[in-house]
């Protein structure tokens, strides 16, 4: 990865700390009291470990004296005892509450990250996230997101660490014995030397781990989803192959990082092995007399000792217990910053994902302009653009009053999706698009959509209730309107048939239902919108001729004195609609009404003809093959015979 990408990453990851509150701090502070903490138990011990093996205690009489040795009781002990236990559990419960301090802010952060992911693919709308498998979005959601915990909750509090208990340590070290501390000095670049070496290719290593389970993810969705089609056409085992050399490709990385981060651990404690070796080395050598620098002031005279080897030693055993039970403290930090280095690689990988997304351009909306009721629609000069800036559609103009409908026709890929995307403040847009005179970009858009009914040719029912798909634009409504709106929409038999009425459950994907009564259901939500807009994208898409009648005549009645702009094939439909328009790659060709239009030679025309001939070909097609037909596609279950 480049360094300058990766600085910024680590920039951006930084300024998100805020979102962890004070837990942040909070556990860095129980760090710096458990290393305080930590410092004393070591003194306390190297006290009652040199009183009790050498059964003296040394006590300085002046500051260039020697000192003088006296007998002392393990009685005196005692209060050392109690501080030692006390020390121990303060700092069980330092590291309780910093473990759980810690993980409290890597899940405020995590919330944080999470919500701003949902709240910017609700701003950029379907049009943007239809660019991507759903497995995709699925990695970043959720896989990503979720590996910021560590950065948050291990690196970052180990950073202020690995810099505070060092210093705190050669604080206590050097007036003790500046050889020790100059070797403890000296030996500790050695390890985030090695840390930075040896990670430098985590965080790239990630990226590209990320980058495979994305792909992966989203292959793997597309194909479950698609089981069916597969297994038609054959090619299950062709996409089992696909699948398997994916999946192979993920595990490549995934060891490729689980190596980088196991090497570093093994250098890390390598190092600080052989760096406490270096000290333990010095202690012992001058304890047997071969070394004699390091210490301040006069030798310790021990006079009593009938050992020639201990008379003239250059510091007690309290010195070397000392700094020695500081040693492996001294690297720790160092080498736990060492073990959370990956979190750090992990985090930068999932950053760049990240911020991709949450950086996107999205529509310009901000506008706060309410509006009561919707009066005139009207688009001059209208270009609208995807996300990455190619138009899509324009320039066009046409305007739309209350209580008329508009029709969009055109072969595929003609822009009608795309004007109606631009409608609903999903895509961006030039020129002006005027609601009542004001700019769609003006209004406030969440209000506005209000004022819509939208109904596409793919239904998404949510798993739960009939109950909650009705009601999801305002839970508060009662049951008897619920029942009003279901029989508006020509489900509500249906629905009463079954066991749990209106608390019949609702699978994921609308398991359970097909898909005429899955589009009849949306319908009731939408109608439950008391729009004044109906912004219909195929409503009748994909149906049987049952369920397609039953959806167009509670379609006409609930529009009786709506507006309407509805996209859609079926022309020979369109005899109701006041204005027909008829693009052809993303400009308007024709207007008219139906009877001009199909009587004036050109696309609507050509397309009427096509319209017509493929409905007379369905119903010369025999019963038995279009039964067959109509179960394949639609999927009919008992509810679509009413």
């Amino acid at each position: 990865m480049d360094k300058s990408l990766e600085k910024s990453l680590l920039v951006w990851l930084k300024a998100q700390k805020k979102a962890c509150g004070l837990f942040l701090k909070l556990s860095l502070w129980l760090g710096m009291i458990s290393a305080v903490a930590m410092v004393a138990q070591a003194y306390i011990i190297a006290t009652i470990l040199d009183g009790v093996i050498m059964g003296q205690q040394v006590i300085p009489l002046t500051a260039n004296a020697q000192m003088v040795i006296s007998s002392m009781s393990i009685d005196t002990y005692i209060p050392n005892f109690i501080a030692l236990i006390a020390l121990m559990l303060l700092r069980a419960l330092l590291a309780y509450g910093r473990e759980r301090a810690s993980f409290e802010a890597g899940k405020r952060l995590r919330g944080h990250i999470r919500a701003a992911v949902m709240d910017k693919l609700t701003k950029l709308g379907p049009a943007f996230i239809k660019g991507k498998p759903a497995g995709s979005w699925a990695s970043i959601v959720l896989e990503q997101v979720e590996d910021l915990q560590d950065f948050y909750a291990r690196y970052l509090p180990q950073i202020s660490l690995a810099g505070f208990i060092p210093v705190l340590i050669l604080a206590a070290v050097f007036p003790i014995n500046w050889a020790a501390g100059l070797i403890l000095l000296l030996t500790a670049p050695l390890i985030p030397m090695f840390m930075i070496l040896v990670g430098m290719g985590a965080a790239d290593a990630n990226r590209k781990n990320f980058s495979a389970l994305a792909r992966l993810s989203g292959h793997f969705m597309d194909r479950l989803k698609g089981l069916s089609t597969l297994k038609l056409f054959h090619r299950g085992d062709a996409e089992l192959k696909i699948i398997a050399t994916a999946s192979e490709e993920f595990r490549s990385r995934t060891m490729s990082v689980l190596r980088m981060a196991f090497l570093s651990s093994a250098v890390l404690e390598f190092f600080a092995a052989v760096s406490i070796a270096v000290l333990a080395v010095y202690f012992g050598f001058s304890y047997l007399g071969h070394l004699d620098f390091g210490y301040y002031g006069a030798h310790a005279n021990i006079s009593s000792s009938t050992d020639p080897q201990i008379v003239g030693i250059p510091f007690s055993l309290f010195t070397g217990l000392f700094i020695l039970i500081l040693a492996p403290e001294f690297y720790q930090p160092l080498r736990d910053m060492g073990t959370h280095y990956h979190a750090k690689a992990q985090a930068v990988g999932a950053a760049e994902a990240l911020i991709t997304l949450l950086e996107h351009p999205e529509p310009e909306f901000v506008g706060q302009v309410r509006i009561n009721s919707i009066e005139t629609l009207s688009a001059d000069n209208l270009e609208v653009f995807s996300f990455d800036g190619t138009r899509l559609l324009g320039p066009l103009s046409f305007e739309l009053k209350d209580n008329q409908r508009l029709a969009l026709v055109g072969p595929s890929g003609a822009g009608k999706t795309s004007l109606l995307n631009a409608l609903l403040g999903f895509l961006p847009y030039k020129g002006h698009l005027l609601i009542n005179g004001h700019e769609l970009s003006a209004l406030d858009l969440a209000h506005w959509r209000q004022h819509l009914a939208w109904l596409g040719q793919e239904p998404q029912l949510f798993h739960g209730t009939v109950r909650d798909n009705v009601a999801l634009a305002d839970p508060t409504l009662p049951d008897d309107t619920l029942w009003h709106l279901l029989a508006e929409a020509n489900i509500s038999d249906f629905v009463k048939a079954q066991p749990l009425g209106l608390d019949a459950p609702v699978g994921e994907q609308s398991s359970g239902l097909s898909v005429g009564q899955a589009q009849r259901i949306a319908l009731a939500r939408a109608l439950g919108q008391k729009a004044s807009l109906f912004v219909l994208d195929e409503p009748t898409a994909s149906l049987d001729s049952q369920s397609e009648q039953a959806v167009s005549s509670a379609l006409n009645r609930a529009m009786t004195g709506k507006m309407c702009i509805m996209v859609t094939h079926r022309l020979d439909q369109l005899d109701q609609m006041d204005t027909i328009l008829v693009l052809d790659k993303g400009l308007i060709v024709q207007r008219g009404d139906f009877t001009t239009l199909s009587n004036t030679h050109g696309l609507f025309q050509t397309l009427l003809r096509e319209n017509i001939e493929s409905v007379a070909d369905i119903e010369l097609v025999p019963l038995s093959t279009s039964a067959t037909s109509v179960d394949i596609v639609a999927e009919p279950t008992k509810g679509d015979a009413q």
